[in-house]
């Protein structure tokens, strides 16, 4: 993914109403599907501007995989319908990623 407009941020409403920030990471097409693979966006600490800390054992921080459906001629993002939709997918982008690390 090129990267030299800098990443893509989406902030996305749940169901119940509350909103977060994803950072796009990477995309893929499956089955004639698309999917995004984010991280919750990080925030900056508003003293130094840096990145605060990252507990990587926090529930609410690890890769989030939604896809792309539509509805009523509009794109809307969604979670996977079952969890083997979300395992072959989430095995795809480890793939890819890891494929990435190996030829950088």
């Amino acid at each position: 993914m090129d990267e030299s407009f800098g990443p893509d941020f989406f902030t996305l409403t749940d169901e119940d109403g509350n909103e977060f920030e994803l950072e796009l990471v990477d995309t893929l097409e499956h089955q004639g599907v698309t999917y995004y693979a984010m991280f919750p966006a990080v925030e900056e600490d508003e003293t130094t501007g840096e990145p605060k800390d990252i507990d990587a054992d926090d529930e609410e921080y690890g890769l989030v995989i939604l896809k792309v459906i539509e509805e009523n001629g509009e794109e809307l993002l969604s979670t996977p319908d079952s969890d083997q939709e979300l395992d072959e997918v989430y095995e795809l982008f480890m793939e890819r990623f890891f494929q990435e690390e190996e030829e950088s």
